[in-house]
């Protein structure tokens, strides 16, 4: 099967980015980092690519200019075990950019990003009907992901 790596399109932050996300998530890594030569289409020297792993996952930062920008059709989602991971994803991620509803943010760079508990994904797929509908809604009323509350929620307390 062939390797997937996602590619990431920024105007010229490509490396400030990839530094921070690998500062944030452990076991990452920059791998390489490639610049624009005298055939363009950017300033000779200018940082091209970044090649860099967050946490066994490898991705590829683009410095390809400002036509393209992130939007919420693309996220990355990262599950975390619990709620301190919640909180230290979220404000790590968060600081510089924008909270949204439901677990999602946009960091500094404008990337989107889903920041959930695993213990969500077990209430929304509880095999209680009431349970699953009253962690369901207690979500949607939410910005970061409160698993206390999603718990009680889910008992109907």
């Amino acid at each position: 099967m062939p390797k997937i790596t996602p590619n990431l399109w920024f105007d010229d932050q490509g490396l400030e980015a990839a530094e921070f996300y690998v500062s944030v998530f452990p076991n990452s890594r920059v791998r390489n980092v490639t610049h624009y030569g005298e055939a363009g289409p950017r300033e000779a020297g200018m940082v091209m690519t970044v090649d860099f792993v967050l946490d066994g996952q490898d991705y590829t930062a683009i410095n390809g200019g400002p036509e393209i920008t992130f939007n919420e059709a693309m996220s990355l989602l990262v599950e975390c075990a619990d709620q301190a991971e919640v909180d230290r994803y979220w404000a790590a991620l968060s600081e510089g950019g924008q909270e949204g509803p439901c677990g999602w943010l946009k960091d500094r760079y404008g990337l989107s990003w889903q920041v959930v508990p695993r213990r969500l994904d077990e209430l929304i797929n509880d095999p209680d009907t009431a349970r699953r509908e009253r962690a369901m809604e207690a979500m949607l009323r939410m910005g970061k992901i409160d698993v206390a509350a999603l718990e009680a929620a889910a008992d109907g307390a």
